[in-house]
């Protein structure tokens, strides 16, 4: 727009300066924006440039991998858990029954078969029953009694402590 063509169009010079000043802030306002997109434009081929040179399938095999080996992670990591509760499960029935040892009574159970099992405390509750009839040395029984004696280590009845002493240490001597 020309200050020309406004004043042949019959407008004062107020009016003139007033569309003009109006028609300038529009055009700067577009000259902004186009600023602005050109940034982006320049920023958008910067980063492009960045991916030349990359091979898409490599990155989509890379991306595969991961996925595998994170679900390989989170299978590892669930079976050590099952190994754990599997764990956990067999210290308690051994305590319950009173086992001497629980590395005792493993080899006396099928681990395989009890871990595969979908009722796990029911079968391990059947397998310490029968190892309790079968391998009873295993376990601690309750109904033997337990008898203990004791030895009193000084003959009460010689001269003095101080007397035996002498004694055993001659013995030793051979003297």
């Amino acid at each position: 727009m020309k200050t020309e063509d406004l004043q042949a169009q019959g407008l004062t010079e107020e009016q003139i300066k007033f569309v003009m000043a109006e028609n300038g802030k529009d055009v700067q306002c577009e000259k902004d924006r186009a600023a602005g997109l050109k940034t982006q434009l320049d920023s958008a081929k910067e980063t492009l440039k960045g991916f030349e040179g990359v091979d898409v399938a490599e990155l989509q095999s890379k991306v595969a991998k991961l996925t595998a080996d994170l679900a390989a992670k989170d299978t590892e990591y669930e079976q050590k858990l099952a190994e754990r509760d599997f764990t956990d499960l067999v210290g308690k029935y051994a305590a319950e029954y009173k086992a001497h040892d629980v590395k005792a009574v493993m080899p006396f159970l099928n681990v395989d078969a009890l871990k595969a099992s979908k009722n796990q405390e029911n079968d391990l509750k059947a397998a310490f029953e029968g190892l309790k009839k079968d391998r009873s040395y295993l376990f601690n029984d309750p109904t033997v009694p337990r008898v203990i004696s004791s030895t009193s280590g000084v003959d009460k009845n010689n001269d003095s402590l101080k007397t035996q002493a002498n004694e055993a240490i001659r013995s030793l001597l051979n003297k």
